[in-house]
């Protein structure tokens, strides 16, 4: 008795369905464009015209990469897909224009147990719409099938970024000064940080489904923890051209205190008020039901502050004005001040949070 050869299907390889995923997100991609992208989806690479850079007088290329980690898992039991593209970009993008760079073009990677084309395609939807939001294109990605390593509904993504600034215009730690001033713009929610513990938390020590409608949310536990990370990209570029920016800080996986510290220079610090905002709801919930200490929440979770600016003083109105005419909320959460000697504290968090 003979047997039939073994095929890339057989091991669990779908190449038809890789393909119908890929027609399926071309429109998506195709709105995810800006003027300097040359071609179309379905090249070994994506091609970007640098001929546009040609305006800078010393252009420097930044790049970023970064995943939404596990926040995929709710994706995946929530059975919703076309959001936690936004998330991607959120992390990318936003970690980009903290120096003060132009998102330019990303890429995506996008790794699955099994190929289903329309949630594959779902989740470049999304991409392509974080991208849009961020004035970026999208000009390709990789989609993998790895039967055998991920369960059939698992996934995962990831994407690169590149964007560009003039050379004399970078943001960052030589540029602030004492006295000036730390404005905090608020978070959407948990963005994409965090779900670790969150996971722990309410469904492992707390027993809470997706499902549980959360009156302190306003909606169910699930569409709270889907909730798209908020993207800056814009709002911050726009400051740069309206007003003084000395620095940007995007918070992230560390939480407040620790990402600020990173573009604080040598010898200052910072000091945050949280009388000065009041965290959303997520983050209350998420300390009472697993006891979790403010320290532990702070050193995890962005606590209801996405990015941070810091502007000299007499920057504060204008740059205030410019947030809130973009409906960005946004509130001057502290200021920089001389460190003493031996102190390690760079950013030092005082007061209670309001409400």
């Amino acid at each position: 008795m003979s047997e039939s050869g073994s095929t890339y299907a057989a091991a669990g390889v779908d190449i038809e369905a890789g393909d119908r995923a890929v027609e399926l997100m071309k429109e998506w991609v195709k709105k995810a464009s800006r003027p300097e992208v040359v071609g179309g989806l379905g090249g070994f690479a994506g091609l970007f015209d640098a001929s546009a850079l040609a305006r800078y007088q010393r252009p420097l290329l930044a790049s970023a990469t970064d995943g939404v980690g596990t926040k995929v898992d709710i994706a995946r039991r929530m059975g919703v897909y076309d959001t936690i593209g936004r998330d991607l970009v959120g992390m990318v993008v936003d970690d980009l224009v903290v120096c003060g760079a132009e998102p330019l073009f990303m890429t995506d990677y996008i790794c699955v147990g099994k190929v289903y084309p329309e949630r594959v395609a779902a989740i470049v939807k999304g991409i392509a719409e974080g991208c849009t939001l961020a004035g970026c294109a999208l000009v390709g990605g990789e989609t993998a099938e790895h039967p055998g390593l991920l369960g059939a509904d698992d996934f995962d993504v990831a994407g690169a970024g590149t964007g560009v600034v003039e050379a004399d215009r970078v943001l960052g730690a030589d540029r602030i000064r004492t006295g000036d001033a730390v404005i905090a713009m608020a978070s959407s929610g948990l963005h994409s940080n965090g779900y670790s513990l969150v996971r722990h938390v309410l469904f492992d020590r707390a027993g809470w489904a997706l499902d549980r409608d959360v009156p302190e949310l306003g909606r169910t536990l699930g569409e709270e923890l889907l909730e798209p990370t908020r993207i800056y990209s814009l709002d911050c570029l726009a400051l740069t051209r309206t007003t003084e920016v000395h620095a940007f800080s995007h918070i992230t996986g560390g939480g407040l205190a620790n990402n600020l510290a990173r573009v604080i220079p040598e010898g200052l610090g910072a000091v945050v008020d949280r009388s000065t905002w009041t965290p959303g709801a997520i983050f209350q919930l998420v300390g009472e039901a697993g006891s979790v200490e403010r320290l532990e929440l702070e050193k995890t979770l962005n606590m209801g502050v996405g990015m941070m600016a810091v502007v000299p003083a007499d920057s504060v109105d204008v740059a205030l004005t410019t947030l809130a005419d973009r409906g960005v909320e946004a509130w001057v959460s502290g200021e920089i001040t001389e460190r003493t000697a031996g102190d390690t504290e760079v950013v030092t968090l005082t007061g209670d949070h309001a409400g």
